[in-house]
């Protein structure tokens, strides 16, 4: 009762929504060059980068913790510029029997919008929800959007 949950965050991109979709699609690792105190790695443990199936294994720091996560590329809608990650292992999962994220660039007239969608079950009443997590997402967006702008 009451532990599925969905949060959703969207932020302008001034960098272009097409060059971040295509990091996180085909070149993840490079979100470790664009937020080094956030990010410290990212390795394609099986399939291809920017493939459905795929298996990425991130190294991060998350509140102040080095954390991991093992994470499988459910989808990938090109045309819609949207790709679900299911996250199967690490720390995000001593919180939640199911977590999944899902990033979505999105012209809207003028403004690209990139959207963090986070679905996932608490594995009982005591757990949060994964605010921070959303939070930290967002931050990493925006140093990848400094990265782009201060390196053309």
């Amino acid at each position: 009762m009451g532990l599925h949950g969905k949060l959703i965050a969207a932020i302008e991109f001034k960098a272009g929504g097409d060059l971040f979709h295509e990091i996180y699609m085909q070149k993840p690792n490079q979100v470790s060059i664009a937020s080094p105190d956030k990010v410290q790695g990212c390795d394609l443990l099986e399939g291809q980068f920017g493939q459905v199936g795929a298996i990425i294994y991130w190294t991060y720091t998350h509140d102040g913790k080095e954390e991991t996560a093992k994470e499988v590329i459910q989808s990938i809608d090109k045309e819609k510029k949207m790709i679900k990650f299911k996250v199967l292992e690490g720390d995000v999962m001593e919180l939640y029997k199911d977590f999944v994220i899902t990033l979505h660039v999105e012209d809207k007239g003028d403004i690209e919008l990139v959207t963090w969608t986070l679905e996932y079950e608490m594995l009982n009443e005591e757990v949060g929800h994964p605010i921070t997590i959303l939070s930290y997402l967002i931050d990493v967006a925006k140093d990848i959007e400094t990265h782009l702008m201060s390196n053309p």
